[in-house]
């Protein structure tokens, strides 16, 4: 079967059997990131034997917003832009017609990463007949909220306070992302696009001597206050200042996972779309009435098998006091103890610091979970 793709939508078909009949994996990508953050994934599972589909998604790299009318949209997405079409709802929306645009039926596994493991286990909730398994990438799927618009949002409300009260200040990145200048922010940072996507993959990696994550005992403002400045930053902070210099401060090199060539290809789609696509997901995660129809389905947990992949450098894990525990004892109905992997020397980018072990880890879940004919 040979697929035509729009730009931003990146295929990769398995090339031993016929493809008509290969399963699909759905491989959806986090910020700041594309679906290019799956290179050297998508053609050792496309040998494994599947089809592989990887998208740029809703506000990222390739993908063009419609306005009202239907009419395509020319330029970069503005904070002033409405906030609506980046509901969670749509962005699950998307996944299940590209899946129908394809021709399938159901996939084989929804894969997402950072914030694409909230879509990837929202589809798996929602739609657990055409999403037949799900792996969760780095941050942990904390589920649907609760019907009661009281519960946790006043407590959300009092640590964002009590962070701003410490000594020196502080704020939590969602916040920071959620603002009018976090776009200009980073798109014009003092040290450049380049320098700070560098700075900013490797401060998140393996590599970065800061990165020793560990369960925190609550999600008291002084707990938080201990995680690296890229999550819980100083009050005044930018993102590149939180970032800044990083990629100077580790024993490996950025290359050895991330060559200039395949940054290039970062720096140069960002500085054509800027980052105000992928905030504008944040912005409808941190204001509670963007969430509101997912009510709907409150009550509801993750039935399909389920598997947690991150690397064991990885603060994304634990910024959540207790949301990893949550997560494999309620949200995921179906998480084995063998499926909670944290892969040894990866920080946040996995798939792209230690993609051969990612692979392996998927190919024994898939074959568990999915066998194929």
């Amino acid at each position: 079967m040979d697929i035509t793709l729009p730009p931003g939508i990146v295929s990769k078909n398995n090339p031993t059997s016929s493809s008509a009949n290969a399963p699909l994996i759905i491989l959806l990508h986090g910020f700041p990131e594309l679906a290019y953050s799956w290179r050297e994934v998508m053609p050792k599972l496309s040998e494994a034997g599947y089809n592989v589909v990887a998208p740029d998604q809703r506000g990222y790299g390739r993908t063009t917003m419609v306005d009202s009318s239907g009419a395509p949209q020319t330029g970069p997405v503005h904070f002033d832009d409405d906030l609506a079409p980046f509901r969670m709802f749509n962005l699950v929306t998307d996944i299940v017609l590209l899946v129908a645009a394809l021709g399938y039926q159901s996939v084989a596994a929804v894969i997402g990463h950072d914030f694409g493991s909230a879509v990837a286990g929202y589809c798996a909730l929602i739609r657990p007949d055409l999403f037949r398994s799900v792996v969760i990438m780095s941050a942990p799927f904390q589920g649907v909220p609760p019907f009661s618009p009281s519960t946790g949002t006043p407590a959300i409300a009092s640590i964002l306070k009590q962070l701003a009260e410490l000594t020196p200040p502080r704020k939590h990145y969602t916040m920071y992302y959620s603002t009018p200048n976090a776009n200009s922010d980073m798109l014009r940072s003092p040290q450049g696009l380049h320098s700070f996507l560098a700075d900013n993959f490797y401060a998140k990696s393996a590599d970065w001597p800061i990165n020793n994550p560990h369960r925190l005992p609550s999600a008291s403002a002084s707990n938080l206050a201990t995680l690296p400045h890229y999550y819980i930053m100083l009050l005044e902070q930018t993102m590149p200042m939180a970032v800044r210099n990083a990629v100077n401060e580790g024993t490996r090199s950025l290359e050895a996972w991330l060559p200039q060539e395949d940054l290039a290809f970062y720096v140069s789609e960002y500085s054509r779309t800027g980052f105000q696509g992928g905030l504008n997901w944040y912005r409808c995660m941190t204001d509670p009435k963007w969430n509101n129809e997912m009510k709907i389905f409150t009550g509801k947990v993750v039935e399909v098998p389920a598997m947690f992949l991150s690397g064991n450098k990885d603060w994304g894990v634990y910024q959540s006091p207790g949301a990893l525990e949550d997560m494999k004892e309620r949200v995921c109905k179906h998480m084995d103890d063998d499926d909670l992997v944290l892969v040894p020397d990866a920080g946040h980018w996995v798939q792209q610091e230690q993609s051969e072990a990612v692979v392996e880890h998927l190919k024994r879940f898939l074959a568990k979970v999915s066998p194929k004919e």
